[in-house]
């Protein structure tokens, strides 16, 4: 039994570099630890770019068959997050675009025109709220809030990665936005709600 605990406290002990460099290795162990240590991150990356957790969960799967599959291409030189999140990002992109003729484009007219000030923020809203509203943007809306706003691409940039205009990108996160403000104020904000 000690010789399991001292094992165990030995792997955990373990850089990034060390297991990426073991995986690339064919170390099985190896890449269930790197698996096991970064999940939780790579499910908060992928929950942004994905309908429901199971498409989260294949997109963190995919990345991570692509992290094992260029690990000999880390070379430690960048934090293992940093490296990883491109990787994460990427793949979101990927099963966006694989997914893309599925996904459900919200036409600006079907998006409610409201004359009123900036909602009144409540500081205490809960992640599983936050992203509940989240959830409901269209994934165009979505991905391109995600990209320019959490992840600091340009329009120009996601462009390029969705296949769409600058000016597509810019729309998009417009239309995000106020979305966003609408469904707060719809959901959240019971001063400005209507009967």
């Amino acid at each position: 039994m000690l010789r399991m605990g001292r094992r165990k406290e030995d792997e955990q002990g373990l850089s990034d570099l060390e297991l990426v460099r073991r995986c690339s290795e064919g170390d099985v162990r190896a890449q269930e630890l790197l698996y096991r240590r970064w999940f939780s991150y790579a499910m908060s990356v992928c929950i942004r770019y994905t309908k429901d957790e199971y498409e989260a969960m294949e997109t963190v799967n995919d990345s991570f068959m692509k992290v094992l599959g260029n690990a000999d291409q880390y070379d430690g030189t960048k934090a293992f997050r940093a490296w990883y999140g491109r990787i994460l990002v990427n793949s979101a992109i990927d099963n966006y675009r694989r997914n893309a003729k599925h996904n459900f484009h919200l036409p600006l007219s079907d998006i409610e025109t409201t004359e009123e000030e900036e909602p009144q923020v409540n500081a205490e809203l809960s992640a599983r709220e936050i992203l509940a509203l989240f959830s409901q943007l269209p994934d165009n809306y979505k991905v391109t809030f995600n990209l320019f706003e959490i992840e600091g691409y340009s329009h120009e940039e996601i462009g390029q990665m969705l296949g769409i205009t600058t000016s597509s990108s810019r729309s998009n996160l417009a239309r995000a936005k106020k979305m966003l403000r609408e469904l707060y104020v719809k959901n959240f904000n019971p001063s400005v709600r209507k009967p």
